[in-house]
């Protein structure tokens, strides 16, 4: 907005004006309080990271190490469910983990959990009844 200066005294504002300024300096001030409360939050986390010492690339590399981790905690079991997969079809490998994914997607199921499934139902199914004798 641009004022001019004249020898003339101004005329005083009408209400709608005057309303208008206050809703126009209400919506600002919201505005810079949003922006406000988020840079507190950025300055909080900012500050929690600090304070325990390690940096984002730290917490970065701590998180995938935890994806590492868990990963080869389900490794051996997906890799038993292939063989079960390789023996029993004839598949390859490679088409064995696809079995394995698509039937995880189908059912909803982590290809963990469809493994051990797996592994244990053929584990049960090779074990003699508790009535009968081993052959």
């Amino acid at each position: 907005m641009r004022h001019e200066v004249t020898d003339t005294v101004p005329e005083p504002d009408t209400g709608a004006t005057l309303t208008e300024r206050v809703a126009a300096a209400r919506s600002v001030l919201a505005d810079n309080t949003e922006r406000l409360a988020a840079a507190a939050e950025r300055l909080r986390s900012t500050r929690s990271s600090l304070e325990s010492g390690r940096s984002r690339r730290e917490q970065l590399h701590e998180s995938a190490y935890a994806r590492l981790q868990a990963q080869l905690e389900t490794m051996p079991v997906i890799e038993q469910a292939k063989g079960i997969l390789i023996a029993q079809t004839g598949c390859s490998p490679d088409e064995a983990f696809t079995l394995l994914r698509q039937a995880s997607q189908r059912s909803n199921v982590r290809v963990s959990s469809l493994a051990a499934s797996i592994v244990d139902r053929a584990v049960t199914k090779g074990r003699p009844s508790p009535g009968q004798r081993p052959d």
